[in-house]
């Protein structure tokens, strides 16, 4: 689905097209914790997480599911006119519940206006009896179910060090299991992991166009405070790479990423105020306009090198026929 006018499939672009309007994510936190931090695999979670986790600009999960989406309703809808939206369940692992309490907490955010639920979660967190009942709500209310998976990165030597608590065999199991349910997948990943180099941001491409990912939303490595990795920051003993690195692997990891796969986002954000390090103190969004300039000044695109599925060896035979 990419226009004239853009050289990436842009997630506003997919929104647009699947329910003929702008369509609004609105965060929900739910009270959850995640298995890297409770004992279940792990104490002290992956040494980038703050205690927070991922929801920074979320309400209290003390605040029912219906009281969250109403507030976030009241400042979205009068500001973009909006009229139908996507509650997001965004803190730690939502999936991390009893069952039917996770249950519960969906069915509360199947409301009039809402489209589509949006879980994110690890890929430890996935199981066919949780697809099953959310497969259920799907079809019951008529609303989507996407979900939200945790990678981060596909050098699984890398997820060792950030003690991540699940290697990229539970990544591809989740994504198999999921697209058995007919439900999207949205991949996360960091280009920027101290350890990861160009080769790891292009088989990440690989690796999620191979499995059939549909979505994909990309960070740049923030260091928050209060983590392992602010120790590590702080003491010299890890260092990132150049803003103008960063946009040469989000440049490459799109040419080899599969040209159907919506992008939910090229760079991620977080408060300066509880971080030591975020986006080289630019605004990301003067980091995505200068992807996209890139993108345009070098005459590239999502997908360009995308010519490594289905046999490609055996490619010349077939045209020989």
């Amino acid at each position: 689905m990419m226009t004239s006018g853009t050289r990436y499939n842009t997630y506003s672009t997919y929104l647009k097209h699947r329910y003929g309007e702008k369509v609004y994510k609105l965060p929900v936190s739910l009270p959850v914790t995640c298995p890297n931090r409770d004992g279940q695999c792990g104490q002290s979670g992956c040494v980038f997480c703050g205690e927070i986790g991922a929801g920074y600009e979320n309400l209290p999960a003390w605040l029912t599911v219906t009281d969250q989406l109403a507030a976030n309703k009241a400042h979205i809808t009068p500001k973009y006119k909006a009229k139908k939206f996507i509650p997001y369940f965004q803190n730690f692992s939502n999936t991390y519940l009893p069952l039917n309490q996770l249950k519960q907490h969906v069915l509360e955010a199947c409301q009039e206006d809402i489209v589509a639920i949006a879980l994110a979660t690890r890929p430890d967190c996935i199981n066919d009896n949780y697809l099953e009942m959310l497969a259920d709500i799907r079809q019951k209310q008529g609303i989507d179910i996407s979900i939200e998976l945790g990678l981060q990165t596909v050098n699984y030597h890398s997820l060792i060090k950030i003690n991540r608590g699940h290697t990229l065999a539970e990544f591809i199991d989740a994504v198999r299991r999921i697209k058995n349910w007919s439900m999207e997948v949205c991949a996360h990943l960091i280009l920027n992991l101290p350890w990861d180099d160009m080769t790891d941001t292009i088989e990440s491409a690989k690796i999620v166009s191979a499995m059939g990912v549909d979505q994909v939303k990309l960070h740049a490595l923030y260091i928050v405070k209060n983590t392992v990795m602010a120790e590590w920051y702080k003491r010299g003993e890890i260092s990132l790479i150049s803003k103008e690195e960063y946009v040469e692997r989000v440049i490459a990891f799109l040419e080899y990423l599969h040209p159907d796969i919506v992008i939910q986002r090229l760079i991620g954000r977080a408060p300066e105020s509880n971080t030591l390090f975020t986006n080289w103190q630019t605004g990301w969004w003067k980091i995505r306009d200068e992807i996209e300039a890139q993108l345009l000044a070098r005459d590239t695109w999502q997908g360009k090198e995308c010519a490594y599925l289905n046999g490609p060896a055996v490619k010349k035979f077939l045209t020989q026929e």
